[in-house]
């Protein structure tokens, strides 16, 4: 009867999950379930290569573990201590035995690599017991008690959460009374006396060691499964697009020693150069060592090659266990080892981390030495990764002080002085002198000292603000909205905290990261060579996207071609109008009153225009060149209302002041001049300029701003393919919202185009077409199609209407928005695929079932982003435009989702 009901119930229990794999038969080549570093210990040894038994608790018992109010899922404890039976009978030793004692390690290791980010505890299983029993083992009473001390404060640190610092004063001190000043000084008695105080430091703080090994490994566990939602694995996992819900694995695996002598030793060594891709084995060693010490820096390690002197036989089988490795996994191996007694044991091999140039240099070689193909090539290759290559960086290894972070709006690194004022950065810089513009925002009354300064900072603004812009067009670095900064204009200065930064001193800007340093930082300057173009020309083998450039200069033009640009996807006529001369021009057509004053002003325009058109179209070549019509509010080209008040009062008390009538003359002069100006600005401020008269609105009542462009447009055209060079002009009507708008300004345009092919006896190819910038546009697509040859989504406005978010204003919010997860991303840097990214695909779609040849591309700055490409290729885009220097950028992505068309959302979070 019992063995019935026995029966019964073991049919209706539930089976319990498998949560620990041996590594000898875990799946080495599922690295989600095993993480890299477990999946690699498996591979290693069922491969027959020397690596010290152990087991793998999954990714899916970590997330179990917090589904489950951090507590172990049914089953794992239990499996764990069948594991280490296992273990044992491998290894000849028990664990917790006080006569042979068995100890192990306890290693974090998720799906993607993440250095230092969580945690280890080596040396696990130590008691006052089993020290001994380690002793009397190994015939080495300092060395088991150096083991313990390691083991104290490593578990003191990582599971009770006692600083570092604590325990590294006590070896400190004890180090300092020794003749050498070296951790290996160090002797049986002293090491006791270490033991004895890390203790009392850990008991101070209310925790005390168990004395109970298996205790010690649950504890030990739980803290690893911990680890991966502490703070630096979040920031880490943030930054680097990594998924919270991977979890991470835990490898227990048992010890081997390289703190045993002479003989032992312990190193980390990549098969490649990390730094520059150079096919060397490059790393570091130390002998009488264990893991930690080369890492932490606690002992100068020494170049590998140097093993081969002190180890040969150890050396030459690490390479060519290394070679083999690398060989298997078709990738740079960054491999750990240990020399125990002279027997080497491999302790992990994952993808090495790698530079830029070391990551394209890496990739093109493989393909040569047949490794990989030239598609596994272009995949390898992160867009991030290409960045790198394209700005100079600040180097790595610097300490400098950080005084502020804000968003890295613009790549590379750059040095200068400090200065407040746009016409000092450009004095200063005619001087010779490097500066960095630092401003709470900019402006277009800027652009003169953005051109002079060598980066730019704002207090204020978004990725997507005027300084982000402009200086990712110029290839210019810039941080923008680093809100630490705390701007007194009027004292020449910023502080952050306690540090006081005035005009003149030097700061480094980290564009790449968003960091801003005090002084001058070393930084490392780019090289494209040979392997960079290569793998460019593969990449445009696989992808269907076009990759066109903002480009508003004929230098930004000849960049972008330089870039492999295949034309211009938006040509910001707004940008032609700063500087002096221009920006003069520009606000004396806006302040005319009357059709006949401000073409009057538009008659200077019009030749700078042309000029600048002329010098686009020779750089491009016959590439298709599209020109966006005037776009941005007019209050944009004026003085700032509240500036002009306040030179209004300075004049007045200047006026007081006034030695003598023509003194006085002259002020009030200024004072009159100022009143107009500010009554002008007064008459056409807007509530909201960014949805009020701009655009297309701007063209239709004021024809005559729409008919000069125009005019340029053509004149140059005329101009270029006289000098026997193809013209491929695309004209792109902005902020349209009702199809009638479009109407009215394509006849406009048509009629300019008949006027002067008329007086040139020339036929210029051209196209007319809107940027779908506005929801409604979207939606009425199929109507606008009818009066359009081509659709160019501008998604930073599109966002932006889209949400109700201030791209300029939003950075307060925004990042607190995404540490909250209450969005995955920045709207502004990478596309809405749920919202904006629908209106943009039901664009397409509508535009094109009324014209199915509707060219549609995007010129936003999603356009240079690696997931918003993706999505454009997904949904049947015809190109993207972005700036310059995310042109490579682009190509690679581009590549990258055609050739993993399922794979979108990883493009930026590949290792």
């Amino acid at each position: 009867m019992s063995t019935v009901t026995e029966e019964a119930s073991e049919t209706t229990e539930p089976k319990t999950n498998k949560w620990v794999y041996l590594f000898d038969e875990g799946p080495g080549d599922d690295k989600t379930l095993l993480g890299g570093k477990g999946a690699g210990l498996c591979e290693m040894t069922q491969a027959g290569l020397p690596v010290p038994p152990g087991l793998v608790v999954t990714t899916e018992a970590c997330n179990a573990f917090f589904e489950n109010d951090k507590h172990f899922p049914e089953g794992l404890w239990e499996q764990v201590q069948e594991g280490l039976k296992r273990i044992e009978e491998k290894v000849g030793k028990r664990f917790g035995d006080p006569k042979n004692p068995l100890l192990v390690s306890v290693r974090s290791g998720a799906a993607f690599s993440m250095p230092g980010m969580m945690d280890t505890v080596l040396n696990l299983g130590l008691n006052e017991e089993t020290v001994q029993g380690l002793a009397e083992q190994t015939g080495d009473l300092r060395f088991a008690l150096d083991a313990y001390r390691r083991f104290a404060s490593l578990f003191g640190e990582i599971v009770m959460g006692v600083a570092h610092e604590k325990f590294e004063r006590v070896l400190d001190r004890f180090k300092a009374q020794t003749q050498g000043g070296r951790d290996t000084d160090l002797q049986s008695d002293d090491l006791r006396e270490i033991i004895a105080a890390e203790k009392q430091i850990i008991l101070a703080e209310q925790h005390a060691i168990p004395e109970d090994p298996y205790e010690q490994l649950r504890v030990a566990i739980k803290a690893v499964f911990n680890s991966w939602m502490g703070r630096r694995a979040i920031d880490y996992r943030r930054v680097n697009r990594i998924p919270d819900s991977l979890g991470t694995a835990v490898n227990v695996q048992a010890m081997v020693f390289g703190n045993m002598g002479a003989g032992s030793g312990t190193g980390v060594a990549f098969t490649r150069n990390p730094s520059t891709g150079k096919k060397e084995l490059y790393g570091e060693y130390l002998l009488n060592a264990q893991g930690e010490d080369v890492v932490a820096g606690i002992r100068t390690p020494h170049p590998i090659h140097e093993l081969k002197k002190e180890l040969p036989e150890v050396y030459d089988q690490f390479a060519s266990i290394a070679g083999l490795l690398e060989q298997h996994y078709g990738d740079m191996q960054d491999c750990e080892f240990t020399i125990e007694r002279g027997k080497l044991w491999m302790l992990q091999t994952r993808t090495g981390k790698r530079s830029g140039a070391a990551a394209v240099r890496i990739a093109v070689e493989m393909v040569y030495e047949k490794l990989i193909d030239k598609a596994t090539a272009v995949k390898r290759v992160t867009p991030e990764q290409l960045d790198q290559l394209l700005h100079p960086t600040v180097d790595p290894k610097t300490n400098a002080t950080v005084l502020a972070t804000g968003l890295p709006a613009s790549p590379g690194a750059a040095q200068g002085q400090v200065v407040f004022s746009p016409d000092e950065a450009e004095e200063m810089a005619r001087e010779g002198k490097r500066v960095v513009l630092v401003r709470l925002e900019t402006s277009p009354d800027d652009f003169h000292g953005m051109v002079a300064a060598q980066a730019i900072v704002t207090a204020r603004g978004g990725m997507t603000s005027h300084a982000a812009v402009v200086a990712r067009g110029m290839g210019k670095t810039c941080v923008s909205g680093a809100n630490a900064l705390n701007i007194d204009y009027g004292q020449q200065q910023f502080t952050v905290d306690s540090a006081v930064i005035t005009k003149g001193e030097w700061i480094t800007v980290d564009g790449s990261t968003g960091r801003v340093f005090l002084g001058q930082v070393p930084t490392i300057q780019p090289t494209l060579g040979n392997d960079f173009y290569k793998l460019m020309t593969w990449a445009d083998h696989f992808r269907r996207l076009r990759v066109r450039a903002n480009a508003d200069t004929p230098l930004d033009a000849k960049t972008a071609r330089q870039f492999g640009a295949e034309g211009i996807g938006l040509c910001r006529t707004e940008h032609m109008f700063f500087g002096d001369q221009r920006l003069a021009a520009m606000r004396e057509m806006i302040l005319s009153e009357g059709v006949g004053a401000r073409e009057k002003a538009l008659e200077k325009l019009l030749p700078l225009q042309r000029g600048d058109f002329i010098g686009i179209f020779r750089e491009m070549a016959g590439l298709p060149v599209t020109i966006r019509l005037l776009d941005p509010p007019l209050h944009e080209f004026l003085p700032n209302a509240e500036e002009l008040g306040n030179e209004l009062a300075e004049l007045k008390m200047k006026l007081k002041g006034a030695g003598t009538l023509i003194d006085m003359d002259h002020v009030l002069d200024e004072i009159d001049h100022k009143r107009a100006l500010l009554r002008q600005v007064n008459r056409i401020r807007e509530a909201n300029p960014m949805l009020g008269f701009r655009g297309c609105r701007l063209g239709l009542l004021f024809p005559e701003v729409t008919r000069m462009q125009c005019r340029a447009m053509f004149e140059a055209a005329c101009q270029v393919q006289g000098e026997r060079k193809k013209v491929e002009l695309e004209i792109m009507v902005p902020l349209v919202s009702v199809s009638e708008e479009l109407r009215q300004q394509s006849e406009l345009i048509h009629e300019v185009a008949r006027q002067v092919m008329g007086e040139h006896g020339m036929t210029i190819e051209y196209l007319v077409g809107t940027m779908i910038e506005l929801p409604r546009a979207a939606l009425m697509a199929d109507r606008i199609a009818q009066h359009a040859q081509f659709f160019s989504f501008g998604t930073n406005d599109l966002t932006q209407t889209t949400f109700g978010l201030s791209r300029d204003d939003s950075s307060r919010f925004l990042p607190n928005y995404i540490e909250r997860k209450i969005m995955r991303d920045d709207p502004f840097q990478v596309l809405d695929r749920d919202g904006v990214g629908q209106l943009v695909r039901m664009g397409a779609e509508r535009g094109r079932s009324v014209k199915p040849d509707l060219k549609v591309g995007i010129c936003g700055e999603h356009g240079g982003d690696p997931q918003s490409i993706a999505f454009c290729n997904e949904i049947g885009l015809d190109y993207v435009s972005c700036s310059p220097f995310r042109v490579p950028v682009a190509r690679l992505a581009a590549a990258q989702a055609a050739l993993n068309p399922a794979a979108e959302e990883t493009i930026s979070a590949q290792v």
